[in-house]
């Protein structure tokens, strides 16, 4: 996945702020953190990933999935840029929306996908 295909996938969320976390794009929803992507080995901090499914993901595709000792107690998974396919980090992006959006907007956002 390219930056401009992570950019517009991140962006088609209603709602989602653009901003910058320790120099590099970070997105905020309602004023959470909704994902962000590390400078340091161009990969996306994808949330809303318990742990056991993170131990399942980084042994499926260890090529795009792993984490760092800063993110070991937390319920996320860094994902490679280059090597995570748009359609996943759709789905993983849907799960952490529907967990911070106002349910009003989850509701509206639903409405029109079905449309």
């Amino acid at each position: 996945m390219t930056a401009d295909e992570m950019k517009a996938i991140v962006m088609s969320f209603p709602g989602v702020e653009e901003g910058m976390s320790y120099g590099s794009p970070a997105f905020k929803l309602n004023g959470k953190f909704f994902t962000r992507l590390r400078r340091d080995d161009q990969s996306l901090v994808i949330m809303e990933i318990s742990h056991d499914e993170r131990e399942m993901l980084m042994e499926a595709e260890p090529g795009t999935f792993h984490f760092t000792a800063h993110y070991k107690d937390y319920p996320c998974v860094l994902a490679r840029m280059e090597s995570l396919h748009p359609g996943s980090f759709r789905n993983f992006l849907e799960r952490r929306f529907r967990k911070v959006a106002k349910k009003t907007a989850v509701k509206a956002w639903e409405a029109a996908k079905t449309n």
